[in-house]
């Protein structure tokens, strides 16, 4: 019979144990990453692997008290670091990785915290799968600010 994607999740955890994830001897239990690095703050945000279920979301922000330090590469260490003991404590074995910047017609480019939250999850004994960029690059897009003579300085 033909079960939901949601279905299909929510049968991993088990009802004896909540929060745990049943698999067999030897199977890693994947989930993804999804780094989202702009130059104000850092998300790292694990999901099951349809994208669906929350796993575990922290910030820089979260991390740090001053405004300033949101999108630094220490506190994206933090918040990986952080992560990375959710999804152990809730059984995950491994990651793939989407790393994003701002993206559209803004920078393509991450913030300091991409390399440094990356860098925290393969270290804390994760197994690391794919990495992939997923910037949303627009094909056509609207105007970019600065205007006509671009942004002097």
């Amino acid at each position: 019979q033909a079960l939901s994607a949601r279905a299909k999740s929510s049968r991993l955890f088990s009802m004896a144990e909540p929060g745990a994830i049943n698999a067999r001897e030897g199977e890693h239990v994947v989930g993804v990453a999804h780094i989202f690095a702009s130059f104000n703050d850092t998300f790292v945000h694990v999901t099951d692997i349809s994208g669906k279920e929350t796993i575990a979301r922290v910030t820089g922000g979260m991390k740090v008290k001053a405004d300033r330090d949101e999108s630094s590469p220490y506190a994206a260490m933090l918040a990986a670091q952080d992560v990375a003991q959710k999804c152990k404590d809730l059984g995950l074995t491994a990651l793939h990785i989407k790393i994003r910047a701002t993206g559209g017609n803004k920078t393509k480019t991450p913030g300091p915290g991409a390399q440094s939250a990356l860098r925290a999850l393969s270290r804390s004994g994760l197994k690391i799968g794919r990495i992939e960029d997923v910037t949303p690059i627009p094909t056509d897009s609207t105007r970019r600010k600065g205007g006509r003579r671009g942004r002097r300085l």
